[in-house]
């Protein structure tokens, strides 16, 4: 019978699929911003028509968001959808722990 090891995730989970140090970073903070936004999204009831109108986007953008299509969105238009939505977006930057 074999062993199963259990090991302890990372704190960013993109470190642990292998991303280096810089773009994990990246895309955790793009993806807490895109889920931010998804549920704005949702508290508003909205569809993927209004929410393409509200946040000046096409129907297509709106889809790859909800759909987590990350890929698709920088940091700076994700802040900017954001605000759109009466939100405000605040950074925090603390030192590496060893």
């Amino acid at each position: 019978m074999s062993e199963n090891t259990i090991t302890q995730a990372a704190d960013n989970i993109f470190l642990d699929l292998g991303f280096s140090a810089e773009e994990a970073d990246n895309l955790l903070i793009r993806s807490q911003l895109m889920l931010a936004l998804q549920n704005q999204i949702k508290h508003h009831g909205w569809t993927i028509e209004q929410t393409a109108q509200h946040l000046r986007q096409s129907s297509d953008q709106i889809t790859a968001l909800t759909q987590g299509k990350i890929g698709q969105f920088s940091v700076d238009i994700l802040i900017a959808m954001l605000n759109q939505v009466g939100m405000t977006v605040k950074v925090e930057i603390c030192p590496k722990v060893a």
